[in-house]
């Protein structure tokens, strides 16, 4: 097992190959978020002054939702100041960018900036992390997820994806709501509220059937895309105690025009690694990262990472396992038997057995 380290060891020895402008915001970049914004303002306005047909609609909500999907990319950038300095700016241009998911600044970076930067894959500190088996038998949707054969089971979380982040903005805005003072909570709440006003009155002004097409299915499209890289970026490493950027994260490879249109969301462990550095630069930082640590720096195409997490489970077991507790079946995760060409599993019963009725024990008896 290679030893852990946190990410400012390999920033320290990184960032002498760096050139000082990575590190300057890059305020150029808000062009690719004016013309999203312009795309998604032309065909809201369509659907909603056009009489189209149904085929036409569908391909506004899919030009819509696009704009949905690239607004999240940058605002996830805005609001790690790599694109203006000013903080009411950046929270101005983040607010519209996250708009579309319901989700305010002042949240995000709560959420996002510190706690998910800061716990990385750290079971119980991670907001992003998923369920060990000790919180499995305390969530009974998760249990009943897991009745169903593996093939459904992966259906439907990714059918889901099509809502993931939207919910799953929900559940930190609840999490997260009372950790801030007064004054503050005040402005989260405004910075929800602004945006579903705004949705809402989109609905009264033009209706239940062109707000489907409008919002609604752009909404699905957009959530799918940002949840496909979250999972992807995550959900096959172990959990941690040790924040290493190179063990906790996955970059993904996609087409270069892809890239450009998700403003190098793809690059992920450069990103936990840099958080404050215009992505513009880090296929530099994945060059220097694929040069020192080969042995330890993942990366795969985006198809290959959503098919291991189609044909893997999602419950964590002893941190550096993923396991199918009805099954007692056990896969690895990456740095830890995980080939994504060739996913085996290999049998845990008694192990599990035993793991399992220790956790079952306190819960039957409430």
């Amino acid at each position: 097992m290679l030893d852990l380290h946190p990410g400012g060891w390999y920033a320290a020895r990184v960032a002498p190959y760096l050139p000082e402008e990575a590190f300057k915001p890059a305020p150029v970049r808000l062009w690719g978020g004016l013309a999203y914004l312009l795309l998604t303002a032309g065909g809201i306005a369509a659907v909603a002054l056009l009489n189209l047909p149904i085929w036409a609609n569908l391909l506004l909500a899919v030009a819509i939702g696009t704009g949905f999907a690239g607004l999240g990319f940058l605002g996830h950038e805005i609001l790690h100041g790599t694109v203006v300095r000013g903080a009411r700016l950046r929270d101005w241009l983040g607010a519209i960018c996250f708009a579309q998911f319901l989700l305010g600044p002042k949240l995000w970076r709560k959420w996002h900036n510190v706690e998910h930067h800061g716990h990385t894959q750290a079971d119980d500190l991670d907001p992003d992390a998923w369920a060990t088996m000790a919180e499995l038998f305390h969530r009974p949707a998760l249990r009943f997820l897991y009745r169903l054969p593996p093939s459904f089971r992966s259906f439907f979380t990714f059918v889901s994806y099509t809502l993931f982040f939207s919910v799953h903005s929900q559940i930190m805005f609840r999490r997260f709501i009372r950790e801030f003072r007064p004054r503050e909570r005040l402005l989260v709440w405004l910075q929800l509220l602004a945006p579903v006003a705004f949705w809402l009155g989109l609905l009264a002004w033009m209706g239940p059937a062109r707000w489907l097409f409008a919002y609604v299915l752009p909404l699905m499209l957009a959530n799918f895309v940002v949840i496909s890289y979250i999972s992807s970026n995550h959900q096959l490493n172990p959990l941690s105690e040790v924040n290493d950027p190179l063990a906790v994260s996955l970059s993904v490879t996609v087409p270069r025009w892809v890239d450009v249109l998700h403003f190098n969301f793809g690059y992920h462990t450069e990103h936990h690694l840099f958080p404050g550095m215009n992505p513009r630069w880090a296929p530099l930082v994945k060059a220097e990262l694929q040069r020192l640590w080969p042995e330890r720096y993942h990366a795969m195409p985006m198809t290959r990472a959503m098919l291991a997490l189609w044909r893997t489970p999602r419950i964590y077991h002893r941190r550096q396992s993923l396991v199918d507790p009805l099954r007692n079946l056990a896969y690895g995760t990456l740095g830890f038997g995980l080939d994504p060409a060739h996913i085996e599993a290999r049998p845990v019963g008694p192990l599990l057995e035993e793991e399992k009725a220790g956790h079952q024990r306190p819960v039957l008896g409430n």
